[in-house]
């Protein structure tokens, strides 16, 4: 019973987590043996279209109850060109990964290879080979031209991932022996196989380390040969350095920190792009609110001339007033309507727009193309602006936003990339270091007397291992060398070229911060400017109103003529169409003030984290639950 239970609540956990929304994109990385894992690739999941459950959740009755804060969640979690620019920091981040493993940038040939020191001497053709009396003809280079390849400048960061080259050749071979002084014999056949085996490790330094063992058996029917099968193994380190061209971790490590400057510098881009979102939902939404209460305000307005035309009907059948009268009340009735229908497709294309912001597959949903778009939230200007002084304004802009960060990050990426040209003026100084140890033994063959093999060397592969690591045999060898460039204008010039881009990138920082002063000081004006438009739209809307009302009493008593109301009356309409686009441009002001500052997406309780990963764990308000809209 117990274990059921447990397997009923593992299979719940399973169900609830496979319904939850993976963070996307994300590239995860194979799981599997060591050994097969390097050779397996990523995995990355396929791009989705689907809208999140939040969308849904929102739509009542057929219509889209929206707050700010839900619009703005919406945006997050289902806006595709928010999900494109998701993809760059995780870029950047596999970027990062390829350079911590050293190497040349993409499409630049490498010089780093596994150079491995096979055995040789064994045999007839291993005796004339070290006598010098052949040529190792055999083998290439095994690469192509590398006139396609692109160019790097400054040193090549070894390989920093661990290479394993192992080879295995088995040979039967048969020979004919015009000269028969070696090898005593008219055809030579060989019965052969060799092991090699090398392991090579890059130093950040600027160095590599190598480890190689390597084995030969021989067994051919020459019989001059004093061993006969025979082995030999070699064990072998070799280092080799640089002392000048690419000496140092800060050079050889350039890369690596660039790309880690180019994380922090995609995670900005991302934020811009992200604030820049925001305040473009933020812009529609109150783009919205302002055409829906454009359209109350032309509502009212045909209410009343359609009221002051029925009026004027009414008056004509009692005779009270002239007849031509009525075309008049019409006309004016007619072009408010016609204002009205205005509004209405202004308020549909508004909405259009706002749900192609807030959705993945645009309006092919049928469900969210017929939506009504409700907005709950209405502008609200503050009885006080109270703004900080410029200075701590610009202080503000310069640690917030995000092109002020992406700069200084593209500078100092730019610094650490200059290290590579500075140490390219350097000429080439480099040193090798090998150590190494030799076996051999095998089966000895009959020779004349004085003429025969050691009893030392009597035995099989175990006997010459042991007389590698005893070091029976060592080897070492150490060689300095160096390679300089007469007048060196290459390097030079790339120096100079860096050092020139480096002053021009300081000089046009400060003049974007001399900028960023006048744009900060400008959305100041713009903002109290905006403000006080909004007053004074007000106070000529209170008047309007008061002088409709004045001139509908003196209309009644017979002091005023039906073309003056009419004309009050389209002075009250234009005053209040007035006020509704004082205060979207309110809005707008304000929206371009945070946006001004990177204060953007502290404002709207907006967290970067939740944007990467493409999810906002803020639940929204049902729509029954939701505050009425104010009217």
């Amino acid at each position: 019973m117990n274990l059921r239970k447990r397997f009923t609540v593992f299979m719940a956990w399973t169900c609830l987590v496979s319904q939850l929304p993976a963070q996307e994109p994300a590239v995860e990385k194979p799981k599997a043996p060591v050994i097969v894992r390097p050779y397996l690739a990523p995995t990355t999941p396929p791009v989705s279209l689907k809208n999140s459950d939040r969308l849904q959740s929102l739509i009542r009755a057929g219509k889209l109850y929206l707050t700010v804060q839900d619009a703005i969640a919406l945006a997050i979690e289902n806006n595709l060109d928010l999900q494109v620019d998701r993809y760059g920091p995780i870029l950047q981040e596999w970027q990062l990964e390829r350079m911590r493993a050293g190497g040349p940038l993409k499409g630049v040939s490498s010089s780093n290879s596994v150079v491995n020191e096979i055995t040789s001497g064994l045999g007839v053709a291993g005796s004339e080979l070290a006598a010098g009396l052949l040529s190792n003809t055999g083998g290439g280079s095994g690469g192509g031209s590398s006139s396609g390849s692109f160019s790097q400048i400054g040193p090549i960061t070894p390989n920093l991932d661990p290479v394993l080259q192992s080879t295995v050749a088995f040979v039967h071979q048969s020979q004919p022996q015009p000269n028969q002084i070696v090898s005593q014999t008219t055809a030579l056949v060989n019965t052969e196989h060799i092991y090699n085996n090398a392991l090579q490790q890059g130093l950040i330094t600027g160095g590599t380390v190598q480890v190689a063992f390597n084995e030969q058996y021989l067994d051919q029917n020459a019989p001059s040969e004093i061993l006969n099968p025979a082995v030999s193994p070699v064990a072998q380190i070799t280092i080799r350095h640089q002392l000048l061209f690419g000496f140092g971790e800060a050079v050889n490590s350039r890369f690596i920190r660039v790309a880690e400057k180019n994380v922090g510098l995609a995670e900005e881009t991302f934020r811009s792009q992200l604030l820049n979102l925001v305040a473009s939902v933020l812009n529609l939404y109150w783009d919205l609110v302002g055409d829906l209460d454009d359209l109350k305000v032309r509502q009212q307005t045909y209410d009343l001339a359609q009221k002051f035309y029925q009026d004027t009907k009414r008056e004509i059948e009692l005779s009270a007033t002239a007849p031509v009268e009525s075309y008049r009340a019409e006309a004016e009735m007619k072009a408010r309507q016609r204002e009205l229908a205005i509004s209405q497709a202004a308020v549909r294309q508004q909405e259009t727009m706002l749900k192609s912001a807030l959705s993945r597959n645009g309006l092919e949903d049928p469900l969210m193309d017929a939506a009504e778009v409700i907005p709950l939230d209405h502008i609200e200007v503050p009885k006080e602006e109270e703004l900080p002084p410029l200075r701590q304004l610009v202080a503000g802009a310069l640690a917030k936003r995000p092109d002020m960060i992406m700069a200084k990050i593209s500078d100092e990426a730019s610094e650490i990339s200059a290290l590579g040209t500075a140490n390219g003026l350097l000429p080439t100084v480099g040193t090798r270091f090998s150590f190494s140890a030799q076996g051999l033994a095998g089966t000895p063959t009959p020779q004349p007397p004085g003429q025969g093999a050691l009893p030392y060397f009597a035995g099989g592969f175990g006997n010459a291992v042991a007389q590698v690591f005893r070091r029976n045999f060592p080897s070492q060898s150490g060689l300095v060398y160096f390679v300089g460039t007469f007048r060196n204008q290459q390097a030079q010039a790339d120096y100079g070229v860096d050092q020139l881009q480096l002053k021009q990138g300081d000089l046009i920082e400060r003049r974007n911060q001399n900028q960023l002063v006048v744009d900060v000081s400008n959305y100041v004006i713009a903002l109290r400017q905006a403000r006080a438009r909004y007053a004074t739209a007000v106070d000529t809307r209170v008047l309007q109103e008061q002088l409709l009302e004045k001139e509908q009493r003196k209309f009644s008593l017979g002091g005023s003529t039906r073309a003056d109301v009419i004309a009050v009356q389209r002075s009250l309409a234009t005053a209040r169409s007035a006020e509704v686009a004082a205060l979207v441009n309110y809005s707008h002001a304000h929206v371009s003030f945070d946006q001004v500052l990177g204060e953007t997406l502290e404002k709207n309780n907006v967290s970067l984290r939740e944007a990467l990963e493409g999810r906002v764990s803020r639940a929204s308000k049902p729509p029954e639950a939701a505050a009425t809209p104010k009217q």
